[in-house]
């Protein structure tokens, strides 16, 4: 396809799906794809945005939009998500994941199979969740993250998400995998934590794969290097 009517494609708008690399942010993402797209295609400008952030420790898949499709990320992100989390128990960070270091640790003996597959059957539904300090609300028009990693206390309002599923799906203490199909919104390192509370000990996040965004799977996600290689075949 000439360049010309390809570029006129991606400004009509396409739909690109992404696996998001271990440790780039989203704004990473965007932005490589966005110059990759503007060299490629001869134009100085090119409107590209994403549907739904990753964590910069999480992998998995994001939807990018181009041109004017740009117009539909609203309703691209309001498609529930599919996780596969690893969630470490007997320990917490402040940012509920790795970015941060250990700050207390928790028993694990009373822990058992039976308790654990228990106290995830009762997340699931409609519920109140508390987001992260270290997350991107806005507070007083500044990122949470940023005042978090200042040493500000952040208190954030608790939101209404849904789970509609949350199964355990490797159970090796003090580490356990869950699989979780959740509404936009829904902060898995938030959910890590209420685990570890309902289970009487304190937990983490250690892992993070999002394999799905309503019908759009990681098995129809390409790399960034897939990407730049078979450009012209988009």
């Amino acid at each position: 396809m000439e360049s010309t009517a390809l570029a006129e494609e991606f400004i009509r708008g396409k739909v690109l799906l992404f696996n998001k690399p271990l440790y780039w942010t989203s704004f990473d993402l965007v932005h490589k794809v966005k110059i990759v797209l503007q060299k490629k295609l001869h134009v100085k400008k090119l409107k590209v945005g994403h549907a739904g952030t990753l964590d910069p420790l999480a992998t998995g898949v994001m939807i990018l939009c181009t041109g004017k499709e740009t117009r539909n990320i609203d309703r691209y992100q309001l498609q529930s998500k599919e996780y596969l989390a690893k969630i470490t128990l007997g320990s917490t960070t402040p940012s509920f994941d790795l970015e941060t270091d250990i700050d207390a640790t928790y028993p694990t003996q009373h822990i058992s199979r039976a308790l654990v597959e228990e106290v995830l059957a009762g997340f699931t539904g409609t519920q109140q969740q508390q987001p992260p300090g270290y997350s991107a609300v806005s507070v007083d028009g500044k990122r949470a993250y940023v005042l978090a990693r200042k040493g500000s206390s952040v208190d954030l309002r608790h939101r209404e998400i849904d789970i509609s599923t949350i199964e355990l799906i490797r159970y090796d203490l003090p580490v356990i995998e869950i699989r979780v199909i959740c509404s936009k919104g829904t902060y898995i390192r938030a959910l890590a934590r209420d685990i570890g509370v309902k289970l009487g000990s304190g937990a983490h996040l250690t892992g993070l794969v999002r394999t799905a965004i309503g019908s759009f799977t990681i098995l129809d996600a390409m790399g960034i290097e897939e990407f730049e290689r078979n450009f012209t075949l988009l």
